[in-house]
Formats: structure tokens, C-alpha cells, sequence
């Protein structure tokens, strides 16, 4: 099969953080591209070669476009992060992340699928002790992570029953340029430009940190790997770091920005040792991280000084 002619991926939620990085290393390679997602990006957002598809995951009939369409690869980005309780918004969450797979296996066309990778989530582990390995028994917390989790089950079902090429990757926290500024660390960045105080808990937190270009890499080795189907992945840097530290190393890194630890409590049953074992990443997949937090957390803040037209004068 031509690398650069003859494959074709189909990437659901290509317009978002991760789905849109996955979609400019598949382009880069001269792969064709399709994207699906609830809405078509803007003009100026989009990327000039890629098919891009309008449909809800959720509605079947939406997903009728997909019947008479070939992929090799296919990746799942589609959702969105929602830690609503059940009875609170959360049937609306599990619709999406775990009805809205099934939808999509009911239409795809399977004749030449290769590999399909389905994106999870570090939330499925919950509380039990760290480092989190892909054997542990789950304890999601949400109806998203529980979402997740079903979503996990039910490719590697699929495997052993039907020999289904699925694979899941868990994602620790994924960061980087292009993030959404709304999210943790982007918030953080903008802050500190801006010198504003930043309320935060105590931030005694243990998390695990991955650079965006590192797990573009792990979906792609999975991409040419027999041996990781039917297989849960977690896919992370495996070093546990404080959200104090990263706030610190921040803040050290740009001059400025006031964070007033304490000043909110944590969450409710929320983890407080969050962090990764990435030894099957290692020995199945060949794959480990290359951009370490400092690294990452330059590059991402460099990102979003010429995005919002901060210059050195901005900042001591």
C-alpha cells in the first residue's frame, strides 16, 4: 500500500485539540483525510486537502454518510469533557461518548479497516492507587469516565468476538499549542501574561502531563501495530507532578501572574494521585514521550504569546 496515495483515515472530532493535530500529521504524510464533526470549521479554519463531514454522533440517520465510505484508520476524538452527575445533565454524556460509538459502528463500512482507535481518559481510573495500570479494575466517577470505560469494554469485546481492530488509548493530560483557552493550563498561561491573580486550590494534586506531539505519536504507532489490537493503552509521561509545581513552573517561566493557592477547595471526591504506568506503551507500541513538561510548557506558552500578541514588554 502507497504511504502517500493509497490510505485513507477518517478522523471524528478532527476539528477539535487532538483530532485536528492527528489530522496535520496524516496530511503531512500525504494521507486523505475526512473529518467529522457536529459542525464544518470556518474557512480560515480549515485545512485545505481535508473532507470535512457535518453529523451528530448521537442520531443515527446522520451517520448514513458513512455507509458506502472506506477508511484504513479511523480515530475517535469525538465528546467533550462533562463531569455532570447523572440525574444532572450526565445521560446527556454517556449518549454521546457511549451511544454515539455504537451509532458509529453500526455504519462504518469494515472491508478495509486496519485499525480503529477509540481516545479515553485518565478519568476512568477514579481513585484507586497510583501509578494507574491499564489491569486495574476502574472506578469512573462520572457518567462521563463510566462513558469511557463502556466504550473501552465494548471495543475489546468486539475483539475477542469478532476480531474488531479496536483500541483504546487513555490520555492523561493532554496539553500543547492550539489547546482550547478555556481549559486548566491554557487558563494558567493566560493569566500569568495578563498578571492576574489566579484562584486555585492548595494544589497539592498529583498529575500526569503529555505534551500533544508525543500522543499524535502513540495514535500513529498504534496506526501500524497488529499486536496492540484489542489492547487498552494509557498514554502519558508516567512521572507524577503537583498542580502547584506546574503553577510555579509557569509563573517562573513567564515573570508574572499572582496565584492564590487555597483560595478555592478542592472537589468533591476528586483524585488526588492521578498519574500514569506506561510500560505496555512501552513494550507493545515502542512508544514513549519525547517532550518533557518544561519543554512543553514553553512551547505552549510561546504558542500563546504570539496568539494573543503578547510582547516582552507584556511581561518582566
Amino acid at each position: 500500500m502507497d504511504v502517500a496515495k493509497d490510505i485513507k483515515v477518517l478522523v471524528i472530532g478532527g476539528s477539535g485539540f487532538i483530532g485536528g493535530a492527528i489530522v496535520r500529521r496524516a496530511i503531512a504524510l500525504g494521507w486523505e483525510v475526512d473529518s467529522l464533526g457536529l459542525s464544518i470549521p470556518q474557512r480560515e479554519n480549515r485545512e485545505k486537502s481535508v473532507n470535512y463531514l457535518k453529523a451528530n454522533f448521537t442520531n443515527p440517520n446522520n451517520l448514513k454518510k458513512l455507509a458506502n465510505k472506506q477508511y484504513h484508520y479511523i480515530v475517535n476524538t469525538g465528546g467533550y469533557i462533562d463531569h455532570s452527575l447523572f440525574f444532572e445533565g450526565g445521560d446527556k454524556v454517556l449518549d454521546a461518548h457511549f451511544n454515539g460509538l455504537l451509532n458509529i459502528m453500526n455504519f462504518i463500512d469494515k472491508s478495509k479497516l486496519v485499525r480503529f482507535v477509540n481516545i479515553g481518559s485518565s478519568d476512568e481510573y477514579g481513585d484507586i492507587s497510583p501509578p494507574q495500570s491499564e489491569s486495574a479494575r476502574e472506578r469512573p466517577i462520572s457518567a462521563y469516565s463510566a462513558a469511557k470505560v463502556a466504550s473501552a469494554h465494548f471495543l475489546q469485546m468486539l475483539y475477542r468476538t469478532d476480531g474488531f481492530p479496536g483500541v483504546s488509548l487513555r490520555l492523561f493530560l493532554c496539553y500543547g499549542p492550539g489547546q482550547d483557552q478555556r481549559r486548566f493550563l491554557p487558563y494558567l498561561i493566560l493569566s500569568c501574561l495578563n498578571d492576574d491573580e489566579i484562584r486555585i486550590s492548595p494544589g497539592d494534586q498529583l498529575r500526569d502531563y503529555c505534551f500533544i506531539e508525543d500522543i499524535v505519536d502513540a495514535v500513529f504507532l498504534v496506526f501500524s501495530n497488529k499486536n496492540a489490537d484489542g489492547k487498552i493503552f494509557n498514554i502519558a509521561s508516567g512521572e507524577p507532578v503537583s498542580i502547584r509545581h506546574v503553577v510555579e513552573t509557569i509563573v517562573e517561566i513567564i515573570g508574572t501572574g499572582k496565584p492564590n493557592f487555597g483560595a478555592v477547595p478542592y472537589r468533591k471526591g476528586e483524585s488526588m494521585k492521578l498519574y500514569a504506568d506506561i510500560e505496555s506503551a512501552n513494550q507493545i507500541l515502542n512508544w514513549a514521550p519525547k517532550i518533557d513538561l518544561s519543554q512543553g510548557l514553553s512551547k505552549t506558552i510561546d504558542f500563546y504569546k504570539k496568539l494573543n500578541n503578547y510582547s516582552k514588554s507584556n511581561s518582566k
